[in-house]
């Protein structure tokens, strides 16, 4: 099985620590845009007809600001042209204030059945700092309308004078608009971005601080049965996200759109960042690619190590054996051996232990040597 990631770059206005291939001011593009990834989706399934595909993913940018005809378009292009498993997941990342109740049910009505909304605070001070356009009433106006639905919700830790008991609450006003599933990120500033600026004047919590509110976050969510199953992923027992599971299984999955990325039959590649240039290139019947690259022999060996640690169960060494023909308890003794106390070694899996695992970096680094 495989996935489908499908990006969509326009949004109504730039979160102060967003980094990715979204645009605000290039919104008079949006439908020659779609019209390019309609036919980027056809030339992919023609690549990969002899692949089955079980998870279909919208992200952004914010795929709910663009009218909904757009989106479903395109569910109805990879429907049309990519083999589907019965019943795929598929799911659109939200932001509260950009649907309404005629655009949940045109979503459902072409088959969306997960919903990713970006709630990331439940303070309306705190969303203002980060340029988010919702607010908590906003959200549960949302997930009002998705009343039964299958819901996740973004939460961000590290914001400037957070605190536990705050990240409680909007865990508990996520958990009040139904989610069943919660990705706990930590606000990585990265440069360029108007948070930037807050992180170089030491505004924003220290790492110790961030891994002192994720540890209470974890116990928090665990009392409510709402368990660990990736480092930032959190879910009701069932709801775990089937297209982020298969990227952390080193799964095959198509990127479509721009930036997107893709990793099919070892190759990764990834699409343009810019829109134009994306564009240009499908009308010209040419590929979108700006890199590709071959993954084999100590690169693919690592990417699995590092994607599987990444999770509450772990890496299976027999599929690791089988995968790449080798012995793995005897290719990687040292590191093994060298970080031995923050790891579980047993029914033929290797884990990082629980109270290790927010810390992880470190331990996996040490396979990569």
């Amino acid at each position: 099985m495989a996935g489908i990631y499908i990006h969509v770059p326009f949004c109504k206005s730039k979160c102060s620590y967003c980094d990715f291939a979204s645009y605000p001011k290039e919104t008079s593009k949006i439908e020659s845009y779609f019209a390019c990834l309609y036919r980027e989706i056809e030339a992919r399934a023609k690549e990969f007809k002899d692949k089955t595909f079980s998870t279909v993913y919208f992200g952004g940018g914010t795929p709910s600001f663009v009218d909904e005809k757009f989106i479903l378009g395109a569910v109805r292009q990879v429907k049309k042209h990519f083999n589907l498993v019965y019943n795929p997941e598929i799911t659109i990342e939200i932001n509260p204030g950009t649907v309404n109740k005629e655009k949940i049910n045109a979503y459902k009505s072409v088959g969306i059945n997960r919903f990713s909304i970006g709630l990331q605070t439940g303070y309306d001070c705190q969303l203002k700092k980060l340029n988010r356009i919702h607010t908590a009433k906003d959200f549960l106006e949302c997930t009002n309308l998705l009343k039964g639905e299958n819901i996740s919700a973004d939460i961000l830790i590290g914001l400037e004078d957070q605190t536990l008991e705050q990240v409680k609450k909007s865990i508990d006003l996520a958990l009040t608009g139904g989610a069943k599933h919660l990705s706990v990120y930590a606000l990585t500033p990265e440069v360029g971005t108007p948070i930037y600026n807050d992180y170089l004047n030491g505004r924003l919590l220290s790492d110790d601080e961030v891994a002192d509110i994720y540890d209470g976050v974890r116990e928090y969510l665990s009392q409510k049965g709402i368990d660990r199953y990736e480092v930032s992923n959190f879910a009701l027992k069932g709801f775990e996200s089937k297209h982020n599971l298969n990227y952390w299984e080193r799964g095959e999955y198509v990127g479509l759109g721009v930036s997107a990325s893709s990793f099919m039959n070892n190759r990764r590649w990834t699409n343009s960042y810019k829109i134009d240039e994306y564009n240009t290139a499908i009308i010209f019947n040419k590929v979108p690619e700006i890199s590709s690259d071959i993954i084999e022999g100590k690169d693919a060996e690592f990417e699995f190590i590092m994607l599987a640690l990444r999770t509450e169960n772990g890496m299976s060494i027999e599929r690791f054996n089988k995968e790449f023909n080798l012995d793995f308890l005897k290719e990687y003794a040292e590191p093994l051996k060298k970080k031995q106390k923050y790891l579980i070694l047993e029914n033929n899996r290797l884990k990082i232990k629980p109270e290790y695992l927010y810390v992880q970096n470190d331990i996996i680094l040490e396979f990569m040597k």
